[in-house]
């Protein structure tokens, strides 16, 4: 137990992300703003398919373009990604405002156009953490060694011991780590984008199969902020007492 009554310490933050643009590259971060709707800049623009605007998934996602991870989104100004511009470094190095309408066309010569939401861009909940004991024994399930990006987290915890899927324990509970507060919510359901070498593009289905048959279908954690403030690599992460 840690002195004051805060929690017992589960592990670490050994990686923060944000995907300024759904489905694109992610931005590496060192330490990150969380507000109540997620990482400051995450996933605030997407690509709308035509002809589907009213579909239950309208996105234009790696789920279409494989190598949608390796256009690259950046914010002008890092430090306030909320009112700055974001632009996007094609694979070809062609940098472009999110807003142009030639990257629209680039990704998606059948029709697509770009939005922004100020809340943030879900699927489900606005933070998504996943332990690396986790990726490791999924690894050594499909005899490979998997690429993080494979599972778009915000928040890579190395756990307090060698134990996989330490996260699922935590669904119902509040994580503190730095400045801030995380409940967890729910397991994280797993699509086809999991499949998707983040470098490559190529698919391995072998890799949601075996999600689907040992961890129905989940892997890592979604959850919401109960407290804003900040988190940085190396923060001691604990769980809070049960109320």
């Amino acid at each position: 137990m840690i002195a004051g009554g805060k929690g017992n310490s589960v592990g670490r933050v050994v990686g923060l992300w944000r995907y300024p643009v759904k489905s694109m590259g992610p931005e590496v971060l060192s330490e990150a703003d969380i507000a109540w709707f997620g990482v400051a800049g995450d996933r605030r623009w997407a690509f709308v398919r035509e002809g589907v605007e009213r579909s239950g998934f309208p996105w234009f996602t790696l789920r279409e373009r494989a190598d949608m991870s390796r256009y690259s989104p950046s914010f002008t100004d890092p430090g306030k990604p909320e009112t700055s511009h974001t632009v996007v470094r094609t694979p070809s190095g062609v940098r472009l405002d999110v807003t142009d309408p030639a990257l629209a066309a680039e990704l998606c010569p059948g029709g697509a156009r770009v939005i922004r939401q100020s809340r943030g861009i879900f699927d489900t909940f606005p933070l998504s953490l996943i332990t690396t004991q986790t990726i490791t024994r999924l690894g050594a399930s499909v005899g490979d060694q998997l690429d993080v990006m494979r599972f778009r987290p915000n928040i890579l915890v190395e756990a307090a011991d060698d134990a996989p899927f330490q996260e699922d324990a935590w669904v119902g509970r509040v994580l503190r780590f730095g400045g801030m507060r995380m409940r967890v919510d729910k397991r994280d359901g797993r699509c086809v984008v999991i499949t998707i070498d983040p470098a490559t593009g190529e698919r391995s289905p072998a890799i949601l199969r075996a999600v689907a048959d040992e961890r129905q279908g989940c892997l890592g954690v979604y959850g919401t902020t109960v407290e804003p403030g900040s988190v940085a690599v190396n923060d001691e992460v604990l769980i809070e007492p049960m109320a």
